[in-house]
């Protein structure tokens, strides 16, 4: 069983305190996950994994950069008191909402489609914004945790095509900007294999944006970087990985003959470990071969294992591994077959081992910290649920 991020009895009194369901955030944990990624120059927190405003402050007072992907994100970083200089607009389009709040507040931008370039462009001749841009680059690879969060290759919607690259370089000379920086991003909970595979193959592109017209002095290795959600899940060599990005750094820096900085852009990594949803159990029956346990938290609240089929381990507050534990299917109180925690990718109902449990106790919903609340609703006029930094 997983360690919880509390004590049971302080999860019990939050619970009483506050209600249920509720998300609850260890920011020690977010600080051992920060300090974890000091190997790179700078740590870009990508806040659509969770953007509490207790977390953001953290995260900015440890020292990190933030990333926005809409006009509200931005608007979000500011609010929590990051300089315009600490966000950068990263996404395949721009809105209007979007393109009013950069008039606003000028910030870095880094492109994810070729259009953008003379839309960009046209907003820096109107309003003064900043002429250096980062482009997104899709390697033609991708992977994730499940097909929808692969950002990578040909059936993803994201980042310039690898091999549109020289191109978009020269278009963004012509149109007046400077490209600084590239930026890669394959997919969300990848793994060390294809995070490798990456960097590997960064440095061609690094080289032919050079050979167009490119004048680099950031990196970003994008983000992406997987969690344990299962006990028996390897948990990612950090060292490793951030070895392999510093020594492409320096490698690049000899041949440019000048400094480059290297960034990382973690969401997930930062906050998902860091995270609880706590439920209360509403009552248990039997259908057929499966007995189900309902709980006042749904996929309104949790919505990845309906979504992605994700796994998030389950455990009983105040209750120990060692007790009798029997296969249940753990559901929610939407008006949805698919309100369901335990599933597959497919989504077949994959039951997790629980003592049998009264009405009124509780349940952890583990590594809820990222893209629980962040994804949220008020299906069926559920109200959201509250959230909590711990310290």
């Amino acid at each position: 069983m997983k360690p919880r991020i509390l004590p049971d009895a302080e999860l019990a009194r939050l619970a009483r305190e506050h209600g249920t369901p509720l998300f609850v955030y260890s920011a020690r944990i977010v600080r051992e996950r920060f300090a974890e990624l000091a190997g790179f120059d700078r740590v870009r927190y990508a806040q659509k994994a969770n953007p509490h405003a207790g977390i953001l402050r953290l995260l900015r007072e440890l020292g990190a950069a933030v990333d926005a992907v809409s006009a509200g994100e931005l608007e979000n970083a500011l609010a929590c008191g990051y300089a315009p200089r600490e966000i950068a607009y990263t996404a395949d389009l721009f809105d209007r909402r979007a393109l009013a709040a950069l008039a606003r507040t000028p910030v870095p931008v880094n492109l994810g489609s070729p259009f953008m370039i003379e839309q960009y462009a046209e907003l820096v001749r109107a309003h003064s914004a900043p002429r250096a841009i980062t482009l997104r680059v899709n390697p033609g690879f991708g992977h994730g945790h499940a097909r929808k969060v692969n950002t990578g290759g040909e059936a993803s919607k994201h980042g310039i095509w690898h091999a549109e690259l020289p191109a978009c370089v020269k278009r963004a000379r012509a149109a007046g900007l400077e490209v600084t920086g590239l930026h890669v991003h394959i997919g969300s909970g990848v793994d060390a294999e294809h995070l490798a595979r990456v960097c590997e193959g960064f440095a061609h592109e690094a080289r032919i944006a050079t050979e167009a017209g490119a004048r680099l002095d950031t990196i970003s290795s994008g983000g992406g970087l997987p969690i344990p959600y299962r006990e028996a899940d390897p948990r990612l060599d950090v060292a490793a990985f951030t070895h392999a990005w510093r020594t492409l750094r320096d490698e690049l820096a000899r041949e440019l003959g000048r400094p480059l900085s290297l960034e990382v852009e973690p969401g997930r990594y930062l906050v998902a470990e860091a995270g609880l949803l706590l439920a209360e159990v509403r009552g248990t029956k039997r259908n057929g071969r499966f007995e189900y346990l309902f709980l006042d938290a749904g996929f309104h609240n949790l919505l990845r294992p309906a979504l992605y089929g994700a796994f998030h381990q389950i455990s009983a507050v105040g209750h120990t591994e060692s007790e009798t534990a029997a296969p249940k299917v753990v559901a929610g109180p939407l008006c949805e077959s698919g309100d369901v925690f335990t599933v597959d990718a497919l989504g077949h109902l994959l039951p997790q081992a629980l003592p049998d449990l009264a009405v009124g106790e509780l349940v952890c919903i583990h590594d809820a910290g990222a893209y629980g609340a962040s994804m949220s609703s008020s299906y069926n006029s559920q109200p959201r649920a509250p959230e909590l930094l711990v310290e």
